[in-house]
């Protein structure tokens, strides 16, 4: 089974975690970049709003053709407890999605609010069927059990190398 990880990552910590499931599964990574780059100030002002509006970022890779995948995991930051403008664009820019699985995680601070029902929502739309999700908070992040949780998702859901 072919499988795809695509994120988004401010601070690093969703990267992290998008390696770990490669590190552990196999796949393509594809991290989707904001062709404006944010700085601490912009991330929290400009780009918080813009989450909470639900808007996309003009980003890179500007299209993502999953076609040739059978199984997409998508991560993203939590901003405003809505997923980043970045990953928004990550989304829309998908191609080839008619059939196909996802596996969704979000990263955050706190509390992840409407992260995950958003994307599944947008995910569905494009016609895949999202059959896992988890949310890492601050504390989560390095706890073995959970990322073995978010690595068993994976693996189910047919992520395997």
């Amino acid at each position: 089974m072919e499988l795809c990880i695509i994120y988004h990552s401010y601070s690093g910590i969703t990267r992290k975690m998008a390696g770990k499931i490669r590190d552990s599964c196999g796949g393509d990574l594809i991290e989707v970049v904001p062709l404006q780059k944010y700085n601490t100030l912009t991330a929290y002002t400009m780009g918080c709003m813009r989450a909470r509006n639900q808007e996309c970022d003009p980003i890179t890779p500007d299209a993502i053709d999953v076609s040739h995948y059978d199984l997409i995991v998508l991560g993203t930051p939590v901003w405003m407890y809505k997923p980043t403008p970045a990953a928004n664009a990550a989304v829309a820019a998908l191609s080839g999605c008619s059939g196909k699985k996802a596996v969704v995680f979000a990263t955050c601070g706190g509390k992840p609010g409407d992260t995950i029902p958003l994307l599944k929502k947008a995910l569905v739309e494009k016609g895949i069927d999202v059959v896992g999700d988890i949310v890492f908070t601050k504390a989560d992040v390095d706890n073995p059990e959970k990322i073995q949780k978010l690595l068993s998702l994976v693996s189910s859901a047919g992520g395997l190398r």
